[in-house]
């Protein structure tokens, strides 16, 4: 078995912080070219730029907030001038709220949709003259499309879209040898002491002790365990498997 994407080109949305930075060092540090957006926090950019760079390879972060349509083509348009071509693309970026369904209005439900499923479409879509032939599309869905949390009405239909979405691209896709499936986490701890005031932190620490009991595996997920799993279905070890959603979740 092999994780080598040696001379690969790889989009990964979202990627400066948390699940999509593990995906993005973790697709780098296996030889690929990594292209990655950002939507404002330029500290984590800047950070994430500078390991890229002492990965090796090209790489290039830049701004551009996808639920935009312009923002999209832009951020395609960037990986066609330096990369030429598209191996791998991980539709990553995704904005939560937490709102009971009755006080849910029309922006917040298109702020979560679109950054989570209509940007999916959009990169997808836009990214399809740069897919050659074995290419892998990966989205980050979520355990909840399957569950459904209270409170996330709107976060929950827009990744259980993208199940819909995955399955039906990954036959009309399919004869020209480009996969697509989903990495669904579960619990995932992407807290950080260095960024977080002490108290916040501390508070959060608490709430995911909690969720820590209902998880077979004894802990929570961290996000190297995502990348890890997307760098499975991205690599050649996964070529046979497409349309399904690999659930990331100890057990849950």
């Amino acid at each position: 078995m092999s994780t080598s994407l040696a001379g690969k080109n790889a989009l990964v949305t979202g990627g400066t912080r948390g699940i999509g930075r593990a995906i993005s060092l973790a697709l780098a540090a296996a030889g690929a070219n990594v292209v990655t957006n950002y939507r404002g926090d330029v500290e984590a950019a800047e950070n994430l730029a500078v390991e890229l760079k002492e990965t090796g390879g090209t790489h290039h972060v830049l701004k551009a907030d996808i639920t935009r349509a312009e923002a999209v083509t832009e951020l395609v348009e960037t990986c066609r001038e330096r990369l030429g071509s598209l191996d791998v693309v991980v539709h990553n970026a995704g904005l939560i709220s937490h709102v009971p369904f009755g006080k849910l209005t029309d922006d917040a439900w298109s702020q979560v949709v679109d950054s989570n499923l209509t940007a999916a479409y959009r990169v997808t879509q836009q990214a399809l003259p740069l897919l050659g032939e074995q290419a892998s599309v990966i989205y980050v869905g979520s355990k909840v499309a399957t569950v459904g949390v209270p409170l996330r009405a709107h976060y929950t239909a827009a990744k259980a879209g993208l199940v819909g979405l995955a399955r039906s691209l990954a036959k009309e896709l399919g004869p020209k040898g480009v996969r697509v499936n989903i990495v669904a986490p579960g619990i995932i701890d992407t807290s950080d002491p260095d960024r977080l005031p002490p108290q916040e932190y501390e508070a959060m620490q608490g709430r995911l002790a909690d969720y820590k009991k209902r998880i077979p595996l004894g802990r929570l997920g961290r996000a190297e365990d995502i990348a890890r799993a997307v760098l499975f279905l991205a690599g050649p070890d996964a070529a046979f498997i497409t349309g399904e959603t690999l659930n990331v979740d100890g057990g849950m």
